[in-house]
């Protein structure tokens, strides 16, 4: 049996007092995993440098509304 995942909420995240808003990650076996808690059957696995790269283009805005990017 493996080993419960230990997910932490984003301390980002939030609107709402009972932590139903929240993105929660967790490091399993050198990845790291997300997903949001309303939708905990979602999990989005990557490494630390493709989240990274992914952090990294949010803050530069490659993702913004309106804006064709290669993929």
């Amino acid at each position: 049996m493996p080993a419960p995942i230990h997910w932490q909420n984003s301390s980002f995240s939030g609107g709402t007092d009972d932590g139903s808003n929240c993105v929660e990650l967790a490091a399993v076996g050198g990845t790291i995993r997300l997903r949001e808690s309303d939708a905990p059957d979602s999990v989005v696995t990557a490494s630390q440098q493709q989240l990274a790269a992914f952090i990294r283009a949010l803050k530069a805005g490659e993702f913004e509304p309106g804006i064709a990017h290669d993929v």
